[in-house]
């Protein structure tokens, strides 16, 4: 009695070993997720920081009240003050009696019974918008506000605003040179990953030729396999960074300030669209060079 020989499994066109393409796609788009994330805090750290750049504006002493409103309102209808999300000028008023108040708090020295006065001036401490904050217009802004009638003297941190704008150009340079490296790896990485899976599939593409097969119903299988696999990488490859920044966000509670939901939805669309785009494009191209070899160039 002859042993029962196992059936071999029948090739479907399109179909191939997805689960090391959807493995090899996730991991590519995966890392170029976390750099996207990188990118997503270090824009946020960077706004933060940009928020806090603020000008002071001392006023000279025995002013009156009208003055003082009245210099008020020349701030709060300034372009380069920052608003908030009211659109409310971000304006504070600290009054000398207060900054003295603070001041004897902090250091327990009480200098007024000292020196017999209060040397402190009234000051309106300003936020300036982020685009306002290169050198040069903040160097006018200060002149600006220097000849208002009743100012006596404007103050910021110049180096913190040269320093800001440095570091920002050094980090969207670096960001994006990684960035340019990264996509390009992706893409190679992803491109191969498919044509090696298509690879098997070369002799099922040529006999759908020998039985009369149209080329746009061959491709049809490979495409819409590829671009369900590309969703589905970039889907995983989207819960897997978020998994990594809520445990990072669980661990360090200052990252919290760093987190953007809609920038990481953005980031999550645009893997998608990636890893669709990715490998519709990678498909087409190896199916286009199959339908073209002839049976010896297949072998």
């Amino acid at each position: 009695m002859k042993e029962s020989q196992p059936k071999a499994r029948k090739k479907r066109l399109g179909a191939y070993p997805y689960i090391s393409v959807v493995f090899s796609i996730t991991l590519a788009l995966f890392m170029l997720g976390a750099l996207g994330m990188l990118a997503i805090h270090s824009k946020k750290l960077t706004t933060l920081i940009q928020e806090n750049v603020e000008m002071q504006v001392y006023l000279r002493k025995n002013i009156s009240d009208a003055q003082r409103i009245k210099i008020r309102k020349l701030l709060e209808g300034y372009d380069f003050v920052a608003k908030d999300e009211y659109g409310t000028a971000k304006i504070a008023y600290v009054a000398k009696e207060e900054a003295a108040k603070t001041f004897i708090a902090e250091t327990g020295e009480n200098f007024v019974e000292f020196l017999g006065e209060n040397p402190l001036r009234d000051v309106f401490i300003i936020h300036i918008s982020e685009q306002h904050q290169t050198e040069a217009e903040m160097a006018a802004i200060a002149q600006t506000l220097q000849g208002l009638n009743g100012v006596f003297e404007v103050e910021y941190v110049e180096n913190l605003v040269q320093a800001i704008n440095r570091n920002v150009a050094k980090i969207s340079l670096i960001l994006g040179g990684f960035a340019l490296i990264l996509i390009i790896v992706v893409i190679v990485l992803i491109n191969n990953t498919i044509k090696l899976a298509l690879f098997s599939q070369r002799f099922l593409i040529r006999s759908m030729q020998l039985v009369g097969a149209k080329s746009s119903f061959i491709r049809r299988p490979f495409l819409w396999r590829s671009v369900l696999h590309g969703v589905v990488s970039a889907l995983l490859a989207s819960a897997l960074l978020f998994m990594l920044a809520e445990y990072a966000y669980s661990r360090i509670a200052e990252l919290q300030l760093l987190k953007d939901n809609n920038l990481m939805l953005a980031l999550v669309g645009i893997l998608v669209v990636l890893g669709a785009s990715i490998g519709f494009f990678s498909s087409l191209r190896s199916v286009n060079k199959y339908l073209k070899l002839s049976l010896d160039e297949l072998y």
